[in-house]
């Protein structure tokens, strides 16, 4: 939900200077053994994130040229637009260096290497500096089997980290998914429905799906936890390489939580999948995963959440980005009643 594509709208703060770049790479080029950085050629990021995103060519000392991609995760760095779409409860400009710090090491291989992050708040600054990673965005994708690796990925990466999930929730500033997390996401719902101009029958819709929300609510927070990206749609995820071997890159990791894996399943799925397809990316998954670690019930109920939480992502006037447009007041009734709730 961090996508936004193209630039934002409104005032942000300003970019910083060359200069000022050097001068927070050059110790964290130093402790990573990468040379002195010099001359630096920066360029705004084509699919770029709700938060400003450059690709940097460094020259270094030795003549080699690093490419990397540079973050800025002060809310201040928004644009209106965006500060607008982006809840500002989720926001927690440590959690991604965090989460690239001290849990993605315990990871599978593929997500980004990490070069360090400038944190000082005083100057509003939170700047990550990461690998730049030349690879397509899976939306991009048509081949089944690249987003079955990917499932795939995602399940080694549910149960490695999950074995030691509490260090990881602590070091890595983690959302944490429990029950007044998910009642938040359908009270904005019903808040932004019964808005001035909203039309009735959609708001009696979510009432409706309110009233049966609570059940739901037990079975979610019943269910096994690990890390999870939060954010895992297909505009979120590079591929690289062979496609026989494709390295899998999740990037930004703003919404990072201890929650159940489910959730980035569902949202890997998201869209217009036939069954047969939406099955065959489970089955890569559970496959990862481990035996027996999920049930079908279980899977409807994290797509009845990430539906839920689009409805209350944003005030009304504001439209999700192309590739997250769907009918999804629709899909969670839909998904209520299958569910029996």
């Amino acid at each position: 939900m961090s996508q936004a594509r193209g630039p934002s709208a409104g005032p942000a703060a300003a970019a910083p200077s060359d200069a000022e770049l050097r001068e927070a790479l050059a110790p964290l080029l130093r402790e990573a053994g990468a040379g002195a950085p010099g001359e630096i050629r920066r360029r705004p990021y084509e699919y770029r994130t709700s938060f400003p995103l450059e690709r940097l060519e460094l020259a270094l000392g030795d003549g080699a040229v690093l490419h990397l991609l540079f973050k800025q995760l002060d809310w201040d760095a928004l644009g209106e637009e965006a500060r607008l779409a982006k809840p500002r409860f989720l926001h927690d400009p440590l959690r991604e260096p965090a989460v690239y710090g001290s849990v993605l090491g315990s990871a599978p291989a593929g997500p980004p290497r990490h070069y360090g992050s400038a944190i000082d708040p005083a100057r509003g600054r939170h700047w990550l500096f990461i690998e730049w990673v030349d690879g397509r965005e899976l939306f991009q994708v048509g081949d089944r089997r690249l987003w079955e690796a990917v499932a795939a990925w995602l399940g080694t990466m549910h149960r490695q980290l999950g074995e030691d999930l509490d260090r990881h929730r602590s070091d890595g500033r983690l959302l944490e998914h429990d029950r007044a997390y998910y009642r938040r996401w359908i009270e904005r719902a019903r808040r932004f429905a019964h808005a001035p101009g909203q039309p009735a029958p959609r708001a009696r819709s979510i009432d409706s799906l309110a009233a049966r929300w609570e059940p739901a609510i037990e079975e979610l927070v019943a269910m096994p936890k690990t890390v999870i990206h939060g954010e895992l749609y297909a505009s979120n995820v590079l591929v690289a390489g062979d496609a026989a071997a494709p390295r899998v890159c999740p990037v930004d990791w703003e919404l990072a939580a201890a929650a159940p894996g489910l959730l980035d399943l569902a949202a890997l799925a998201s869209g217009g999948w036939s069954d047969d397809d939406r099955e065959a990316l489970a089955s890569a998954y559970g496959a990862a995963a481990g035996a027996g670690s999920f049930t079908a019930r279980q899977l409807d109920l994290a797509r009845l959440q990430l539906a839920v939480q689009w409805l209350g992502w944003a005030k009304p006037g504001w439209s999700p980005p192309a590739e997250h447009q769907q009918d999804w007041l629709g899909e969670a009734l839909a998904l209520a009643e299958r569910l029996g709730l």
